[in-house]
């Protein structure tokens, strides 16, 4: 636990899959595993996630040493410290207008703002996926490289190039109490594949949900047992 820094995803990693990112509930006694962890591992503990960090705050408080948000865009590497932004491309005004057309079409469907972009979720109407693909990949087109279209667990996002999970775990590894340690990075998504490449690259280790934990269930049970050891 000495040698390693631990940086974990939020949705479908530490919490169930919700059916609205609103209605996630964090499990009984995951903070206080995820406090024990902080404490084993001399604070290098951190959420990478793409969720703004206040919404990370609103479910984890300060439990978390470092939060990255918005997958790297916002990092804020201690509690209560600043939060660093990336300086980013605008969004395109008509593309914000199209895409409240289309969720306006979909009953179900919804449209989530970011700083740096905006997701296209489609969970509760999965037939409008197509449509929504194809109307980004068309945004894309006009993008000329500054922005990238990202498939999440039914969604779509438009977020700027060049800045994902792999970018905060290795802004995250550069200082303390990360640096010198080797991260170990837990995701689920295909948003997560950069976060697990870096960590790896760094000497570090990448382990998915669920090719390596079956259920979000089961890595909250491992996490309990990693830190029970170090009692």
């Amino acid at each position: 636990m000495k040698e390693a820094a631990f940086l974990f995803d939020f949705d479908g990693t530490l919490v169930d899959i919700a059916p609205t990112p609103d209605s996630v509930v964090v499990p009984p006694g995951l903070l206080e595993t995820l406090r024990r962890l902080r404490a084993a591992c001399g604070d290098a503990l951190a959420v990478i996630s793409g969720r703004p960090i206040d919404q990370i705050d609103h479910f984890l408080g300060d439990v978390p040493f470092a939060v990255a948000g918005e997958h790297g865009v916002a990092v804020r590497h201690r509690p209560g410290g600043p939060i660093e932004r990336v300086a980013l491309p605008t969004v395109p005004q008509s593309w914000l207008v199209a895409a409240r057309k289309l969720v306006e079409a979909w009953p179900g469907s919804r449209l989530e703002h970011k700083q740096a972009g905006f997701v296209l979720h489609y969970r509760a109407v999965p037939e409008a996926g197509e449509v929504f693909r194809q109307a980004a990949e068309g945004w894309m087109k006009e993008a000329d490289g500054a922005f990238h279209l990202q498939a999440a667990k039914m969604a779509w996002e438009i977020r700027p190039a060049g800045v994902d999970k792999g970018y905060a775990v290795s802004t995250l590894m550069e200082a303390a109490p990360f640096a010198g340690r080797k991260p170990v990075f837990v995701g689920d998504d295909v948003t997560d594949e950069d976060g697990i490449a870096a960590a790896k690259r760094l000497g570090g280790a990448g382990l998915r949900i669920p090719t390596d934990f079956p259920t979000p269930a089961a890595f909250r049970d491992w996490l309990g047992i990693l830190v029970g050891k170090e009692r």
